[in-house]
């Protein structure tokens, strides 16, 4: 992400309290991927929108913090038949979601109603189901934990990726605010030029 787009977006998310919301998001989701009894991540976006960017962002934070519970499995709407394993996981898998999974909903628009049904199979089958939305009264209703992005579009997700994905590796000892201001500081600062 540029500097001038974060910059943006900073300003479009000033003053509505997000970076304590982001903070304890990404508690619950950190919590939830280290109990005792934990399954493992899934994470799934709606028809129109894939978390890919979301998937990279944890992908990396578990390697970084050791966290490897953070590592998710991306479930995808539509899966090409030439698909790599890793990346084969349709809606069923939900359904097949094991008690202790930890279920993850990006819906920057309308969850639809087939999304919404194989999230309740997994909540009903005992996985947390945790919900980054711009709102939407069914998905808020099935979530154990929610954050709704006070602006709807694409655009502030990509910066509230940024502050989960932190947010859930951070270690309380470390301090969160001071990890999110370093993460802050790298993505608006220019590329190291490398030879």
């Amino acid at each position: 992400m540029d500097a001038v787009r974060l910059s943006a977006l900073s300003a479009t998310l000033a003053g509505t309290g997000l970076l304590d919301v982001t903070r304890a998001f990404g508690g619950a989701l950190h919590r939830s991927v280290t109990r005792r009894t934990a399954a493992g991540l899934l994470l799934v976006g709606t028809e129109r929108y894939e978390p890919w960017h979301l998937a990279a962002h944890l992908d990396e934070e578990a390697a970084c913090s050791g966290v490897a519970g953070l590592a998710p499995v991306l479930v995808r709407h539509e899966v090409p038949a030439a698909a790599p394993a890793h990346l084969a996981h349709g809606l069923r898998r939900l359904g097949e979601a094991p008690r202790g999974s930890t279920v993850l909903v990006v819906a920057p628009h309308e969850p639809g109603e087939g999304l919404l049904e194989r999230v309740e199979d997994a909540r009903r089958g005992g996985a947390t189901v945790l919900a980054l939305d711009a709102g939407d009264a069914e998905l808020g209703a099935l979530a154990h934990e929610r954050l709704a992005v006070p602006v709807a579009g694409e655009g502030p997700f990509d910066l509230v990726q940024h502050l989960v994905g932190a947010a859930a590796s951070a270690r309380p000892a470390l301090g969160l605010r001071s990890r999110l201001a370093g993460l802050a500081e790298r993505l608006v600062a220019p590329p190291v030029l490398r030879w």
